[in-house]
C-alpha cells in the first residue's frame, strides 16, 4: 500500500541516520509516493549545538586566558612549516621598519634616531604576545610621528620661559598616554568607536598628513636646511610658508643632495611599481628588500667618495646605551600636560580605527576572528611598552602588513621576529649607519607617505560616481584645513566632525509613515516604499519605529511625528501648507524595536497623553517583551489599555472600521 511504502521510506531514513537509500519495496511507485520520497530526501538534519562548559576554576582560567593572551592560543600548535614563512616575513619587515624608524624618529619626531628603533622593537615583541591579528605590521607610522613632532615644535616656539619641554622627554610621555588611551579604550569596550571615523574624513586628514610631510621632507631631499633657517622656517612654519621657500629658492638646491634623494626616491619608485605590477608571477622578487639595499647602497657611496666632507648631510654616531631600564619623565606644568593629554588622546583614535581596519581585511580574506576591543588592549600595551622604553608610537600599517602577507606572514610570530632583529640592530648594528645619508631617510619617508596618497584617486572617483557630495565636503574640508591651518588643527577638526556626524544621525529616530497597497484591505507598507502604489488612510496614521528608542534619538521624536502627521514625510519644508488632516487614530508599529530606555519611555509617555488630550486614540503593534515590560512599570500601558495593543496592523484597522462605524450611527 502506498502509506506502507512511504512508511518503509521513513523506516530507510532512520536507520540511516538521516540518509535516503532509494529502494523501493515495489517496483510500482504512486505519485503520493514519489512526493513522499522527495520531501524525505530534502530533509536537512538538525544540528545539536555543544554545550560543553568549563567545569572547574583552572579550565575557566585556561579558556579566558587563550582569549586574552593569544600567543597561548597559536603558541603550543606552532611548527616549522609556519615558522618558515614567519621568518621570512620578519625579516623582510625588520629591513623596510628599520630605516624607517631611524627616518620617522629624526625627521618626523626630531629626537634621536635610537628612539625609533625602540619603537619598532618593544611594540612588536609586545603586540606578538596580546595581538590577534596574524598579518598586521606593527610599527612607528610617518602620520603619528608628525603629530609628535608637530605638538614637540609648536610648544618649543610658544613655551614660557619658565618651562621649557625636553623634546625626548615629552615624545615618551605622549607615547605612555597614547598606549593608557588605547587600553582604556579597550578596558571599556570602545571598540565600536572604528565605526564613528567617516572614510571621508580619514581620507581627508591623512591625504593632507601625506602632502604635509612630502613638503617638509622636500626642503631636506634639496639640501636647502641651512638656508631655510636663514629664512626663519621652522617646525612650527606651515605647509604653505614651507611650499612658498621651496619655489623661491629651488636654484639654490645643494647638486648633490638632490641627486642623491632623486635616485633614491626613482629606485624606491620604481621597486614598487614593478612588485605591484609583477605582484602574482614572483613571489621572490615581492621579498627583495629594496629599502634596506637602497639603504646599504647610500652607506657604501657616502663612505667611499667621502661624500661627508662635500655638503652631504649624514646621520651620524646614534647615541645608545643599549637596551633601556622602563621609566617614565616627570610629568609637566598643568596647561601643558593638558595639551599633551588632547594630543595624545587624538593619536590613539586615528592609529586605533587604521588598525582595526587592517586587521579585519586580513582576519576576513585568511578566515579566523578578531575583536576590536582585544586589539585596543593589545594595541595599548604596545604603546604603553614603548613610552616606557623610550619609543615612539606604534600602530599598524597598511603597506607594511601589504608586505607581511605577501611575505608569508600566518602567525603573530611575524611580528615577534621583526621585533627581536630590531633589538639586535639596537645592539649591534648602529656604528654601520653613520654615513647613512639624511636625504636617504627623507627618500623613505617621502615614497611611504606618497603611498598614503595613492588610495585618494579611487576614493574620490567613488565618491564621484555615486554622487556622494557630502563626504567630499568632509574629505575637502579635512585636507584643506590640515594644510592651511594646521596637523592639529586637522586632526581635532576630523575626530570632532566625526563625533558630530554620528551623533546627529542618531538623535533622529528611524519612524516612517504606512499606507495601504492600492487593491487590498489589509497589506500596509510603508509609503515612501512606492508611492504611487500605497496610499495614506483617512483619519489613521501608522507610524512604523525601526529601531531601539533609548535617551540619544527620543529628543526629535514628538517634533518628526508632528511632521509626518502634517506632511507624511519628512521630505516636506515645515514652511509649506499641512498635505494630511487631523488624525483621529495613530497606530505605532513597534515590532522592530526591540528595547526602550528610561528617557523613552518617559518621552512616549508625554505623545500618547498629548494625543489622548486631542481625543485622538493610541494603538502599539507587535510590542515586543522587553518593551512591554517597561510600558507596565511606567504605566503606559494603563494609559493606552491592554485592549489596544495587537498583533497585526490589520487587526487594529479593523477595530478602527467598527468603531467609525459605530460613532456613524451614534451621529445618525
Amino acid at each position: 500500500m502506498p502509506g506502507q511504502k512511504g512508511k518503509d521510506f521513513l523506516q530507510q531514513k532512520t536507520k540511516s541516520h538521516g540518509i535516503i537509500h532509494h529502494r523501493p519495496v515495489s517496483s510500482i511507485i504512486t505519485v503520493r509516493e514519489e512526493i513522499t520520497t522527495y520531501l524525505l530526501s530534502i530533509l536537512v538534519p538538525s544540528q545539536t549545538l555543544s554545550d560543553e562548559v568549563p567545569r572547574n576554576s583552572w579550565e575557566i582560567f585556561k579558556t579566558r586566558s587563550k582569549y586574552y593572551l593569544p600567543i597561548l592560543q597559536w603558541l603550543p600548535l606552532y611548527n616549522r612549516h609556519l615558522f618558515m614563512g614567519d621568518c621570512v616575513a620578519g625579516i623582510t619587515l625588520a629591513c623596510l621598519l628599520i630605516p624607517q624608524g631611524l627616518s620617522y624618529a629624526t625627521a618626523l619626531c626630531k629626537i634621536d634616531a635610537i628612539h625609533g628603533l625602540y619603537g619598532i622593537a618593544f611594540p612588536a615583541i609586545s603586540y606578538a604576545f596580546f595581538g590577534m591579528s596574524r598579518q598586521m605590521s606593527v610599527g612607528p607610522e610617518a602620520t603619528l610621528a608628525l603629530l609628535i613632532g608637530s605638538s614637540i615644535a609648536q610648544h618649543q616656539n610658544y613655551g614660557s620661559d619658565d618651562y621649557q619641554i625636553n623634546p625626548l622627554a615629552w615624545s615618551c610621555l605622549m607615547t605612555f598616554f597614547v598606549g593608557v588611551f588605547t587600553l582604556l579604550m579597550g578596558i571599556f569596550r570602545l571598540g565600536f568607536l572604528d565605526s564613528l571615523m567617516s572614510r571621508a574624513l580619514l581620507r581627508g586628514f591623512i591625504s593632507g598628513v601625506a602632502l604635509v610631510v612630502m613638503v617638509q621632507q622636500a626642503v631636506t631631499l634639496l639640501g636647502l636646511v641651512e638656508l631655510s633657517k636663514e629664512w626663519g622656517i621652522s617646525e612650527a612654519s606651515t605647509t604653505v610658508e614651507r611650499l612658498y621657500f621651496i619655489i623661491k629658492n629651488l636654484k639654490s638646491a645643494h647638486p648633490l643632495s638632490s641627486v642623491v634623494s632623486l635616485v633614491a626616491v626613482s629606485l624606491l619608485l620604481t621597486t614598487r611599481v614593478v612588485k605591484s605590477k609583477y605582484n602574482q608571477k614572483s613571489k621572490l622578487f615581492q621579498l627583495f628588500p629594496d629599502v634596506l639595499v637602497v639603504v646599504v647602497v647610500a652607506i657604501l657611496m657616502t663612505k667611499f667618495f667621502d661624500w661627508e666632507h662635500k655638503g652631504l648631510t649624514i646621520l651620524g654616531d646614534i647615541e645608545s646605551a643599549g637596551i633601556p631600564l622602563p621609566s617614565l619623565p616627570l610629568f609637566p606644568p598643568g596647561k601643558y600636560m593638558k595639551d599633551l593629554l588632547v594630543t595624545s588622546a587624538m593619536i590613539a583614535i586615528i592609529g586605533f580605527v587604521e588598525s582595526i581596519v587592517i586587521a579585519k581585511i586580513y582576519s576576513s580574506k585568511h578566515n579566523y576572528s578578531v575583536s576590536a576591543n582585544r586589539e585596543l588592549v593589545a594595541l595599548g600595551v604596545a604603546n604603553i611598552c614603548s613610552g616606557l622604553f623610550q619609543g615612539i608610537p606604534a600602530f599598524g600599517s597598511v603597506s607594511r602588513s601589504k608586505i607581511n602577507d605577501k611575505s608569508g606572514a600566518r602567525t603573530q610570530m611575524a611580528c615577534l621576529i621583526t621585533g627581536v632583529i630590531a633589538l639586535l640592530a639596537i645592539l649591534f648594528l648602529l656604528p654601520y649607519f653613520y654615513y647613512l645619508p639624511k636625504a636617504v631617510l627623507s627618500s623613505i619617508i617621502f615614497v611611504a607617505v606618497l603611498s598614503l596618497l595613492s588610495e585618494l584617486p579611487e576614493d574620490l572617483h567613488f565618491i564621484f560616481k555615486i554622487g556622494a557630495w557630502r563626504d567630499l565636503g568632509l574629505l575637502l574640508i579635512t585636507f584643506i584645513s590640515t594644510i592651511f591651518i594646521s596637523l592639529e588643527f586637522g586632526t581635532l577638526l576630523a575626530v570632532s566632525l566625526s563625533l558630530l556626524i554620528t551623533i546627529r544621525e542618531t538623535s533622529y529616530p528611524r519612524i516612517s509613515i504606512m499606507g495601504r497597497v492600492k487593491g487590498t484591505v489589509n497589506k500596509f507598507k510603508p509609503i515612501n516604499d512606492d508611492p504611487s502604489e500605497i496610499e495614506h488612510l483617512q483619519d489613521v496614521l501608522i507610524v512604523r519605529i525601526d529601531e531601539p528608542l533609548f535617551f540619544a534619538n527620543t529628543g526629535q521624536l514628538k517634533d518628526r511625528l508632528r511632521r509626518l502627521e502634517m506632511f507624511g514625510d519628512m521630505s516636506t519644508h515645515p514652511s509649506e501648507d499641512p498635505r494630511r488632516t487631523e488624525s483621529l487614530y495613530t497606530i505605532f508599529d513597534v515590532g522592530s524595536m526591540p528595547s526602550i530606555d528610561a528617557s523613552a519611555i518617559q518621552i512616549m509617555y508625554e505623545i500618547v497623553e498629548a494625543y489622548q488630550a486631542r481625543n485622538v486614540e493610541v494603538f502599539f503593534i507587535k510590542l515586543r517583551e522587553n518593551p512591554l515590560a517597561m510600558f507596565k512599570k511606567s504605566g503606559l500601558l494603563y494609559l493606552v489599555g491592554e485592549d489596544h495593543l495587537y498583533r497585526k496592523v490589520s487587526d487594529a484597522i479593523e477595530y478602527i472600521e467598527l468603531d467609525i462605524t459605530k460613532k456613524s450611527n451614534l451621529s445618525l
